[in-house]
């Protein structure tokens, strides 16, 4: 027996030796080591370096909840009668940078996303005609349901250079203390670009900025037409037409009757950047800027003809070229200037500043701002559906009698100033003042092609002379002003969480005389001889928002 047990003991012990050279031969799999995230403190709050590289990542978003109210008392036009509207906006911010010798190389992603319901403030037709958004269908839901999505930035800077979609150089207030933000100024936080900007010291920069022109062009207004006539009552702008075949005069008889007729095309095309420069100023006390704007304004050639003597393209053509305008094909430049100045207020209380700013432009009405409450991406608009009158905004006018581009000419003055009333509680307090204006004879000009008539090809007498009594009320390019202004009350309880309603009143006038009342009016009398039974010189409007936001 004690044999027995000694034999199972030794094997034993062998076999525990033995396995434990076989284990400590076989190779061990050891895991990667794991690479913690670490903090980059190079840029600021928010940032890490992104595992494996040398390059810094913040993430940032917002949450934001609208609620508008604005008023409107005609529930009998298209898109009118609407009140109230609702807004859920999300936003989704990517910011890299990366040290190489050069200086910083930086690429700034943000995506906005939007569902809008509502009036046309809130539900946007600007965002729709400028291809951001696009809007429900239905029956109850088309101008109602607006759903929003834009690139609003995707640039690349580096070594002074910006490239991308960013906002423009030639802003500078750009509505920054508002929550509407629809005060009169320039604001185009979006659009794409090629920049450079040079640093020289103690605060002083300069940039020159090729920007792309469809963010900042508002269409001509012409007697847009079918290309082979008109039908009677169709002298109005086409606005999704490829080519607006615009009529120019070539002759009239002995009572001012048109006897001839061309037709241009008169969409503007992309053929050149619009070019901008700024020189600004940072300091502890605050900040100056002074920008400036180029843009091209173009038409197209020669269409066709109606009442030509001898019924050719030719003898048309020759008759444009003896106007010295060659074959129709026409290029204007317009221009605008901005100064800017804010002023930091601590000594009032921390965080108080003010902004004064104010703009003027010829063929520039994006760059001044004019239409920034009333609309863009159209030659006319109404403060809202159904208003009296509309403001006509175009940046030039397609004079029929000459056939010449007349660029419109406005200026807009804006004050905003921000105050704490506490670290939690603040409010801004902001006004401006706009006009636009157009070329003395080109309203009149209008009227007389404004109700082209014209049957085969002949011009039916009397077809381009209009009621002179009713076109003397008629909003057709009529010199107008507006004001916006308004207020806010902001509570912001803990970081980053803003809780505000803002109030704003407008006010739309023409500069001289009255306008026909679309709204309540009408008109009486029959063809040449109608005249309005109610006339105004101005239009009043108030609106308001109430917004949650939460930043990230």
């Amino acid at each position: 027996m004690k044999l027995v047990k000694s034999l199972l003991l030794g094997s034993a012990a062998g076999l525990t030796i033995v396995g434990g050279a076989q284990a400590a031969d076989l190779p061990v799999k050891k895991a990667a080591p794991i690479e913690y995230v670490r903090v980059c403190t190079a840029y600021g709050a928010g940032f890490f370096y992104i595992p494996g590289t040398d390059t810094c990542l913040r993430i940032s978003g917002r949450a934001r909840a609208e609620y508008g109210y604005i008023g409107s008392d005609n529930r009998r036009v298209t898109g009118g009668g609407d009140l109230s509207g609702f807004v859920g906006l999300a936003r989704f911010a990517f910011d890299t940078r990366t040290q190489t010798g050069y200086g910083t190389l930086r690429a700034f992603l943000r995506v906005d996303m939007a569902s809008r319901t509502g009036h046309t403030k809130l539900s946007s037709g600007t965002n729709l005609r400028g291809g951001y958004a696009f809007s429900g269908t239905g029956q109850d839901a088309f101008g109602r349901i607006q759903n929003f999505v834009n690139v609003d930035k995707a640039f690349i800077q580096f070594a002074g250079l910006t490239a991308g979609r960013a906002s423009s150089f030639y802003d500078f207030y750009a509505a920054d203390y508002e929550i509407i933000g629809s005060s009169l100024g320039s604001n185009m936080p979006s659009t794409n670009l090629l920049a450079y900007t040079q640093k020289f010291g103690d605060g002083w920069t300069a940039t020159i900025s090729m920007e792309d022109p469809n963010y900042r062009k508002n269409p001509l207004f012409t007697n847009a037409v079918p290309a082979a006539g008109a039908a009677a009552g169709t002298g109005a702008l086409s606005q999704v037409l490829t080519t607006a075949p615009t009529p120019i005069i070539l002759g009239t008889d002995a009572l001012g009757n048109a006897t001839s007729v061309a037709f241009i095309d008169a969409v503007q095309r992309s053929r050149l950047p619009d070019f901008v420069g700024s020189l600004r100023y940072d300091a502890p006390w605050g900040s100056a800027q002074l920008s400036a704007a180029v843009r091209e304004i173009n038409v197209g050639g020669f269409i066709s003809s109606v009442g030509v003597p001898g019924g050719s393209a030719a003898n048309a053509q020759a008759l444009l070229a003896a106007r010295g305008l060659g074959d129709g094909v026409q290029t204007e430049y317009g221009w605008a200037v901005q100064g800017g100045v804010k002023f930091n207020l601590p000594f009032i209380a921390p965080g108080d500043g003010l902004y004064l700013q104010g703009s003027y432009g010829e063929g520039t009405s994006f760059y001044t701002g004019i239409n920034r409450f009333t609309a863009g991406y159209l030659a006319n608009a109404s403060v809202y559906a159904g208003n009296p009158f509309n403001q006509y905004l175009a940046d030039a006018v397609v004079n029929p009698l000459s056939g010449r581009i007349e660029l419109s000419s406005s200026f807009t003055a804006v004050a905003s100033y921000l105050h704490y009333w506490s670290p939690e509680w603040r409010s801004a307090f902001y006004a401006s003042y706009g006009e636009i204006w157009f070329p003395t004879g080109a309203r009149q000009a209008t009227s007389q092609a404004n109700a082209l008539v014209n049957s085969g090809n002949t011009v039916a007498p009397g077809s381009y002379l209009t009621n002179p009594v009713g076109y003397a009320t008629s909003q057709s390019l009529r010199d107008t002003y507006q004001i916006v202004t308004g207020a806010s009350l902001i509570w912001s309880p803990v970081k980053d969480l803003d809780i505000g309603v803002e109030g704003q009143y407008i006010r739309t006038g023409v500069k001289g005389g009255r306008v026909a009342d679309q709204d309540k009016g009408g008109f009486i009398g029959a063809g040449n001889a109608q005249v309005p039974t109610r006339t105004v010189s101005s239009e009043d409007v108030f609106q308001a928002r109430f917004r949650v936001q939460r930043d990230f």
